[in-house]
């Protein structure tokens, strides 16, 4: 069984094309073609499943069209219509030094000027949120948190990523968590 820890939000299945089981994905990272994936996991009612993919061809620089293993009917391909997609965690750290952004969702930002802790002792008033998306809207990317606060996703600031417990180091400007 697919943990949802073990995945991270990659992009959404759009309208089937054509009548071979071809389905529209519209993507937010394309770590697929960087890295050596046999398959993509998809949310199916709550539940996370690896489809395999046969095929897949770029249509612009965030959709491409994906053929996947066992679909082979415009029906069936509708049937997937809205889908999240993920990919695993693992593959990516272990084939991509440059980790993406939409892998750093989950991941504990830690306030790395407010003193030393070994990872897994990190004390609480240390911790200054967990990473539930990512703003890349604007040039200045900002790292949403789970309690609501932004800080930016700016190479300068952070001290260390740890991708085996999921923690970011940072040293934050002073003043900027009182924002």
């Amino acid at each position: 069984m697919i943990r949802p820890e073990e995945v991270y939000k990659i992009g959404r299945l759009g309208k089937a094309h054509g009548v071979k089981g071809e389905v529209s994905f519209q993507f937010d990272d394309d770590i697929f073609d960087r890295v050596d994936a046999d398959y993509l996991v998809l949310d199916i009612d709550g539940i996370l499943v690896p489809f395999f993919m046969e095929e897949y061809r770029f249509r612009n620089d965030t959709v491409c069209l994906v053929k996947f293993c066992d679909i082979d009917t415009q029906q069936r391909a509708q049937e997937l219509t809205g889908c999240d997609v993920y990919f695993p965690r693992a593959l990516a750290e272990e084939a991509d030094n440059d980790l993406s952004l939409a892998s750093l969702v989950g991941f504990t930002i830690i306030n790395a000027g407010g003193g030393k802790a070994a990872a897994h002792t990190v004390p609480d008033d240390l911790v200054v949120g967990i990473i539930s998306s990512i703003d890349d809207t604007t040039a200045n990317i900002l790292f949403e948190l789970d309690n609501g606060r932004l800080i930016p996703a700016n190479d300068d600031l952070i001290v260390d990523i740890d991708t085996e417990h999921r923690q970011i180091r940072m040293n934050i400007p002073e003043g900027l968590l009182d924002i």
